[in-house]
């Protein structure tokens, strides 16, 4: 009775109020617990020895094993997979997967130096952004790629770089992803060029006389298989359009199931039709496109966790919520309160033992913020649900899993003054490496500057 009573009740608590809540249907797991993936208990109170909390762990196997596999992406004649890497841009990951080969997918000129600095080659990086940079001329003449977003990035770009080759990114009318914030195609989405914007791309490259050796299309996260196939058919026909293609990237956006009920994208499955289709095209055109993928999610959502400390345990009452309250929240995984995502959460015993019970909370972050929730109802951010965790104490560690992509380098760090969070490399051998520090307080207030005079 308590549970149902439950159902019925608005979200509360934090010093903003979240308008409109309402309580949610249960996911189809509710009532059972979510277990640890790459991580055991021990390890992560070791974790917390090594790095304190809340600290991002990520499993260099786990990695290493989903970049082979994003390497064995079905293709006719070659591929290149990119490593999105806005997903977690740390130089320790960046270094990892050019290690295996794989080259960089860039969301800005500051990605790209980024990028470079943790000892990408230039020339293995594409850059496709919203802001093209006042800098973006010292970039391509060492090697990076861009691929024109707008009409008016490419007249920038053909008038710095007459007689050049350039890349196109367009919005091929159709639009994929689990929420409308994750979803980048179809007349909603200022990504890429609108398609029927192609004759004035093809005047523009005249005019500069450009060379457009690559198309780009990428319509969201999350994208289903049939549509992410039906894409890449007509993305072949912007390619008929330019005869100097020799790339056809067709973006990421792969569905990774983080919980046990969701399901993931199936490389195998989804590449096999494309494979087809480009040599379909080449027995017609007698052009051989390479294919480019960008995988982001794929790669690193469930080779990565979130340990974090339980601070607090309180309860609204019998007709209320039992409440977990951590020492992290949307300073570190913000997707839940963003989109509704979904993270299995495991409650671990102080000490590195696996926690007991069935009993049941909602848990929150530590900002003052009423929708700092890490367990929202699924795509319904504003909706709160209780998870089976066992029973929870002051001291105890939980672990949000499925945290490696789009957590630590979409967070936002340093609300309500909270320091960023560490970053820990678990080795092939179980060791720990910190690859990013706990920041020093004091550096979150380092840039500010002391104004005198008549200001007070």
């Amino acid at each position: 009775a308590r549970r149902a009573r439950r159902a019925a009740a608005r979200m509360a608590g934090g010093s903003r109020d979240v308008s409109a809540a309402a309580i949610a249907a249960s996911p189809p797991t509710a009532g059972a617990k979510d277990t640890l993936g790459f991580l055991t208990p021990e390890l992560a109170e070791a974790v917390r020895g090594c790095a304190g909390t809340p600290s991002f762990v990520y499993d260099a196997t786990t990695l290493r094993a989903q970049a082979q596999k994003a390497l064995a992406f079905p293709n006719a004649y070659g591929l290149t997979v990119r490593y999105a890497m806005k997903a977690s841009p740390n130089a320790a990951i960046l270094k990892l997967f050019n290690d295996e080969g794989l080259h960089i997918d860039a969301s800005s000129g500051y990605e790209v130096r980024r990028a470079m600095a943790a000892g990408v080659p230039p020339e293995n990086i594409s850059l496709s952004t919203q802001e093209l940079p006042d800098f973006f001329a010292e970039l391509v003449e060492l090697g990076v790629k861009v691929n024109a977003c707008s009409l008016e990035q490419l007249r920038r770009f053909g008038a710095a770089f007459p007689g050049g080759e350039v890349g196109l990114r367009f919005n091929p009318g159709l639009g994929s992803g689990g929420t409308g914030k994750t979803n980048v195609g179809g007349p909603s989405s200022s990504f890429g060029i609108w398609h029927e914007s192609l004759p004035e791309c093809q005047e523009i490259a005249a005019a500069h006389d450009l060379k457009v050796v690559r198309i780009h299309t990428h319509i969201g996260s999350g994208s289903d298989p049939a549509v992410w196939q039906k894409v890449s058919g007509m993305s072949l026909d912007l390619c008929r359009q330019f005869p100097d293609v020799t790339h056809l990237n067709l973006g990421g956006g792969y569905k990774v199931g983080r919980m046990s009920y969701e399901a993931s994208t199936d490389l195998q499955v989804v590449g096999e039709p494309v494979t087809d289709a480009f040599r379909a095209f080449a027995e017609e055109t007698g052009r051989e496109l390479a294919l480019e993928i960008e995988p982001g999610t794929f790669l690193l959502a469930n080779a990565g966790a979130l340990v974090t400390a339980v601070q607090d345990v309180v309860s609204t009452g019998a007709e209320g919520h039992n409440f977990i309250k951590l020492d992290s929240g949307m300073t570190e995984v913000l997707r839940p309160s963003l989109y509704g995502a979904q993270h299995p959460i495991v409650l671990v015993k102080n000490g590195g033992t696996a926690a007991e019970g069935d009993e049941s909370y909602v848990v929150v972050g530590h900002c003052c913020e009423s929708g700092d929730l890490m367990t929202p109802a699924p795509d319904e951010p504003e909706v709160i649900t209780e998870r089976a965790l066992g029973a929870a104490e002051v001291g105890d560690l939980i672990v949000m899993e499925g945290s490696g992509a789009y957590c630590a380098g979409m967070s936002t760090k340093n609300y309500n003054s909270f320091p960023e969070a560490a970053e820990v490399m678990v080795g092939g051998d179980k060791t720990l490496h910190v690859i990013r520090k706990r920041q020093n307080y004091e550096d979150i207030w380092a840039n500010e500057v002391d104004v005198q005079g008549s200001l007070f």
